[in-house]
């Protein structure tokens, strides 16, 4: 550990509230997001809000220092997965401390460095800043990355134009440059329908839907068993699977319809076209054949349900040796499977990389707990970066060309 061992109980004061907002992705934000406006404002800083299209969800964006471009964004959602059906040890929405731990849905995944940037707002406020420090509190990161989309088009729309991002999840405090990208698709299977005792009659959606399955199996286990080479990536290739199928109305009656929702991950050098491409050839050249000689109106439909781009590490060279000169990281973390807001802000043109406390072992799951520690070092973090922003220079700016 660091020699930073203990957080402000201001952090720990700011964590506790924040992890009694019940913020699952399913429900409304603005409990939260409206208390982190108003302890902003009585500091004297302002927060513009984005809302979603219902109203009930938004996103916070506030500025400390000089209103000029660049500065760099600290960013993290403000949502949680559900704690449904999961064995907790006390009240998920109670923030609890024991053996050097805070315990609580949200803890690390990631309000812990929520909590860690509004601790160090007054210490950044007081300070003369030569460059502006951002806030970015989003909605619905859990469920696409919905929110940060809006929160980027308001910017765009303000020409608010950040030089960098910090997006706080998980990393043990460690700068990670790259994570894979991520899609997903409903694909719905149109057959025919009849009765059980005359299958020849009819088209089974579902039996042809699993052949489509299948395949997408097949694939996932040829990217498996080619992995990359000298790859930094836990896991060093592209990676599928099928995650819900629905299909079919009655034990006695041909199912004229199958719908199943499949996803991937993929590497930043990826092509995640080629990838449902695959899919898609496969469904079109061998599968559809089939169903239509049969029944000539078959189909097979693909509709994309999201798209979160990967993180790419070659952009993010400058701020990556920025943060881990200030942070005491030392060296870049391993790039990493999941998928954050990185890839969005990097596709705005903002260098990002990934840093925050906690473990991305414990985020989902019961008795999700932050080390004390790992939340003293992002306080010291997030200080230093901000006091020194004015000294953070994109490579295009050192080498006069961009990368």
């Amino acid at each position: 550990m660091s020699q930073h061992q203990t957080p402000t109980r201001r952090t720990l004061d700011i964590l506790a509230t924040l992890i009694a907002f019940p913020t699952v992705s399913r429900d409304s934000n603005l409990g939260l997001i409206e208390w982190v406006r108003d302890h902003l404002r009585r500091q004297g800083i302002g927060a513009r809000l984005s809302y979603d299209a219902t109203g009930a969800k938004a996103n916070l964006f506030a500025t400390i220092g000089p209103d000029l471009p660049g500065g760099i964004v600290f960013s993290g959602h403000t949502d949680v997965v559900p704690v449904d059906g999961q064995d907790w040890s006390s009240d998920p929405f109670k923030a609890r401390i024991a053996d050097g731990r805070l315990y609580g849905r949200g803890a690390c995944d990631m309000k812990g460095f929520l909590a860690a940037v509004l601790a160090c707002v007054d210490r950044l406020a007081a300070a003369e800043l030569q460059r502006p420090v951002h806030l970015a509190f989003t909605y619905d990161e859990e469920v696409g990355c919905k929110g940060v989309r809006t929160l980027l088009a308001d910017l765009q729309a303000a020409r608010i134009s950040p030089a960098a991002c910090i997006v706080g999840e998980p990393t043990d405090m460690q700068v990670v440059t790259a994570h894979k990208g991520s899609r997903n698709y409903r694909c719905c299977v149109r057959g025919k329908e009849a009765h059980a005792s005359r299958t020849q009659d009819g088209v089974n959606a579902i039996e042809y839907a699993a052949r489509l399955i299948g395949h997408i199996q097949d694939l996932a286990d040829q990217y498996a068993e080619a992995p990359r080479r000298n790859s930094a990536f836990d896991t060093p290739y592209d990676t599928l699977q099928t995650a819900l199928v629905n299909g079919g109305l009655a034990r006695n009656i041909v199912p004229r319809d199958c719908e199943f929702i499949f996803g991937y991950r993929y590497l930043p050098d990826s092509d995640p076209d080629r990838i449902v491409g695959s899919v898609q050839d496969y469904a079109r050249d061998h599968i559809l054949p089939r169903m239509r000689r049969k029944f000539a109106a078959a189909d097979i439909l693909f509709e994309k349900q999201s798209d979160n781009p990967a993180l790419r590490p070659g952009p993010n060279a400058a701020i990556a040796r920025f943060v881990m000169g200030l942070s005491g990281a030392g060296c870049a973390g391993p790039h990493v499977s999941y998928m954050t807001e990185g890839g969005l802000y990097q596709q705005a043109g903002v260098a990002s990389v990934i840093c925050g406390p906690g473990s991305i072992e414990q985020a989902h799951r019961p008795d999700e707990y932050v080390e004390l520690g790992q939340l003293a070092r992002c306080e010291a973090m997030i200080a230093a970066l901000g006091e020194h922003a004015a000294e953070f220079q994109t490579d295009t700016e050192t080498t006069g060309e961009a990368r």
